[in-house]
């Protein structure tokens, strides 16, 4: 069932986001070139490798020595306002139709942070990711790693349909309002570097 709903609502809604989705697209290109896309390897259910599709909203600039400068440096205005109102995850969209994704879940985070998670946190990949959660109505990245993750596996715990509807009814107003984009003193979150506990 919950395939199926992931699967109308994306369809029901496509001529809303596609149309969206393709003049970013075009924005995107023009201000930053190309790949207009950005694909990174992430865990899914069950720790399955796949690839997140977001816009990319980075610069390819190099430091003298010819490394990339530090992602701070590469994020263009244009790029942190895709971050700060969502749209770069637009893209995301075309992950649920392909099932590697849900609407609500987990969101998908590094592959290399599934070393670090204790066993309770590593429940969250007993569904699949999300491209909003629980989490992300509740403090998004201005919580702490351990209250996010604790959300994560409070919601594979207590999902329902219902639930699922009202995170998504919620996530609405959150990114309408801009809120929880941003971690003290980051642009998203600090790394994850294993549970304090």
């Amino acid at each position: 069932m919950k395939r199926f709903i992931d699967l109308v609502l994306v369809i029901v809604t496509a001529p809303i986001w596609l149309p969206l989705l393709l003049l970013l697209a075009l924005v995107v290109r023009v201000k930053l070139g190309q790949p207009v896309f950005f694909r990174q390897p992430r865990p899914g259910r069950h720790g399955q490798i796949f690839n997140l599709v977001k816009f990319r909203t980075m610069t390819d600039a190099l430091g003298p020595g010819g490394e990339l400068l530090p992602d701070q440096e590469r994020l263009v205005p244009f790029g942190r306002w895709l971050r700060s109102t969502s749209l770069d995850e637009l893209p995301e969209f075309f992950n649920v139709l392909l099932g590697n994704m849900s609407l609500v879940g987990p969101r998908p985070l590094m592959v290399e942070y599934l070393a670090l998670y204790d066993a309770n946190q590593a429940r969250r990949h007993d569904v699949l990711p999300g491209v909003t959660g629980w989490a992300q109505i509740n403090g998004r990245n201005a919580i702490s790693w351990e209250e996010r993750l604790a959300m994560d596996t409070w919601y594979v715990e207590h999902q329902t349909i219902r639930l699922d509807l009202s995170i998504l009814a919620r996530t609405v107003g959150y990114v309408l309002r801009r809120s929880g984009v941003s971690h003290d003193g980051h642009d998203t979150m600090p790394r994850f570097t294993g549970s304090k506990s």
